[in-house]
């Protein structure tokens, strides 16, 4: 017995000092971090933003600030990569409807700034020579009120998303008419104040950007009323009221959009096939105008969310990220393994392809590059 213990003893010893079995090593993420100031990723965010306006038909033209973050997954071997872009950009003075390049339109002076975050899933196959923005979405705040007015308290106070003020529509409407009234043939009307703005000077002064359509012409102005009421907005006004004692001031310019055949949203709009200068891929030579199998649709792609400014944020309240000021939100999954992403319409010849789509990053594993550097660099229309 006195043999038996000590024997028992140094087995348990033995089982207890032995190595447990390895465990199995995480998988490594499939998303390659990129640099966001490299000239590929600047040119494939070019046609990302490019897109967004495109796919758009209110609100005004997004310019590229910087590059906040980008990701690439590559596919299986034939199929490209699905690339996860984060962008800041800033308002400009075009409106979406004029079809403008964002690179020809100017960005907005700092204390009528409107500046955000958007977020993209950009599809690139320089194989089959396929460029495709299958989602995204954007949020977008006007620039503090307090802090303008600190630096700045003779600006215009801009009132974006408040329209109800009637001073405004008095100044569409009169500007309009002014309009109307040297137009040598055809007449306009309004559709939609777009912009506010107002400025105390030797008096109240008003601004408004507005929407406009062709009514009649002056030949048929016994008709107007007759004239469709579906026509398109045809171009973008800018008017001014101000008042000095008993007199007024109007003024007004016009901005008319290039006439344009309207493409059909939901079946290939997103799909292009154009000349690129990527340093990765090939300049296409053709493009798609239809999709193989007409029963199959391109996913939502997203929407521009425009939210209050950031003054009557609680002061020390919990929760005031980045995430609260911008909440951008783009999962087309929650599966970490991902989900398939049909896009058989996309190609030429009959075929059953998916894509990988992953949830989409957190900025927390970006490059050590990123975010990039800015074109406007004043803190108050940066995103934190």
């Amino acid at each position: 017995m006195s043999l038996l213990l000590p024997l028992a003893l140094c087995t348990l010893a033995a089982c207890c000092g032995a190595t447990p079995p390895p465990q199995p090593a995480p998988s490594p993420s499939p998303l390659l971090s990129l640099a966001c100031n490299s000239s590929y990723v600047l040119d494939i965010a070019n046609f990302v933003l490019q897109d967004i306006n495109g796919d758009r038909e209110d609100g005004y033209v997004l310019s590229l600030n910087r590059v906040s973050d980008a990701r690439e997954h590559e596919q299986e071997a034939g199929l490209g990569s699905l690339f996860y872009f984060t962008l800041d950009v800033l308002e400009t003075g075009c409106h979406v409807l004029s079809r403008r390049s964002w690179k020809n339109c100017g960005v907005r002076t700092l204390h009528k700034s409107v500046y955000g975050q958007c977020k993209a899933i950009f599809y690139i196959n320089k194989a089959r020579r396929i460029l495709y923005l299958p989602a995204y979405n954007c949020t977008l705040r006007p620039v503090s009120r307090s802090e303008i007015t600190m630096m700045c308290p003779d600006c215009p106070s801009s009132s974006p998303y408040d329209l109800s003020d009637p001073r405004f529509l008095e100044t569409a409407t009169e500007s309009l008419a002014k309009y109307n009234s040297k137009s040598p043939s055809k007449q306009y009307s309004l559709v939609k104040i777009t912009k506010t703005s107002s400025q105390w000077v030797f008096g109240p002064a008003y601004f408004v950007e507005y929407l406009i359509k062709e009514s009649c012409t002056k030949s048929q102005a016994s008709s107007c009323a007759l004239q469709p009421t579906n026509s398109v907005p045809v171009g973008i006004c800018h008017g001014s009221l101000s008042e000095q004692g008993s007199e007024k001031s109007v003024s007004v310019t016009c901005d008319f959009f290039k006439s344009q055949a309207p493409t059909p949203r939901g079946e290939n709009s997103t799909v292009d096939q154009r000349p690129v200068t990527l340093s990765k891929v090939e300049e296409p030579q053709q493009k798609n105008t239809a999709p193989t199998n007409p029963s199959v649709k391109a996913v939502p792609k997203g929407s521009v969310q425009y939210l209050p400014d950031l003054d009557n944020k609680p002061k020390g309240s919990q929760g005031t990220g980045p995430v609260e000021a911008f909440p951008v939100q783009l999962d087309l999954t929650t599966d970490p393994q991902g989900e398939p992403l049909a896009v058989s319409f996309l190609f030429l010849e009959p075929m059953e392809e998916k894509l990988v789509v992953l949830p989409f990053p957190s900025k927390e594993q970006r490059s050590a590059e990123c975010p990039g550097p800015a074109q406007e660099d004043n803190p108050l229309i940066l995103p934190p």
